[in-house]
């Protein structure tokens, strides 16, 4: 197990003096925000394995930042990659297939964001009660997204099932071409 402190806790425990370069914190790696020009590469893939039963994780999440200027909404959403969360079990063994499988993990989180773009734009907000509508909005859109991802990885057995693979493959691709106005 891999402990942590916050660097002025360090600072608290270690006697005067700079602290070693051991202890030096690295910042994380920036995050992806997704883009068809942009495909993943193991490289991306920062952090350390931490299960024995997948060879590849990837952390992808929806970024929603909203608010209200002279009680006019306005939000942006946004898919992104965590690549100090993502990891790779051995990079120079991982086939294409498996990162073609974590690639797709991030294009769903794209569908799911244009979807949650695509609501926002239908929906009237009243910005002297907008918290709470657009977290009951939210709720419902990550609840959908996450549903989503754990049934791919179900029917393709995180991707070991080449023909649903393949199914999800063009399947998402479509999905993202039918919700192309919803891009940034």
């Amino acid at each position: 197990m891999l402990f942590t402190a916050p660097f002025w806790l360090l600072s608290l425990l270690l006697p005067t003096g700079s602290v070693p370069a051991a202890a030096q914190v690295t910042p994380p790696a920036p995050k992806i925000v997704w883009s068809a020009a942009r495909v993943l590469t193991w490289d991306d893939f920062k952090a350390r394995p931490n299960t024995d039963r997948l060879e590849a994780l990837t952390s992808s999440s929806i970024d929603a930042n909203i608010g209200c200027t002279d009680y006019q909404f306005s939000g942006k959403v946004q898919a992104t990659f965590t690549p100090s969360e993502s990891w790779v079990r051995n990079a120079t063994r991982a086939s294409p297939a498996l990162l073609r499988h974590e690639q797709l993990h991030f294009d769903l989180t794209e569908v799911h964001t244009r979807l949650l773009r695509q609501k926002l734009t239908l929906i009237k907000f009243d910005c002297e009660h907008l918290q709470p509508a657009f977290n009951n909005l939210t709720k419902v859109a990550f609840l959908t997204w996450q549903r989503d991802e754990a049934r791919y990885d179900g029917e393709t057995n995180h991707g070991l099932n080449a023909a649903k693979q393949q199914e999800w493959d063009q399947k998402t691709q479509q999905r993202l071409k039918d919700l192309a106005s919803f891009a940034e």
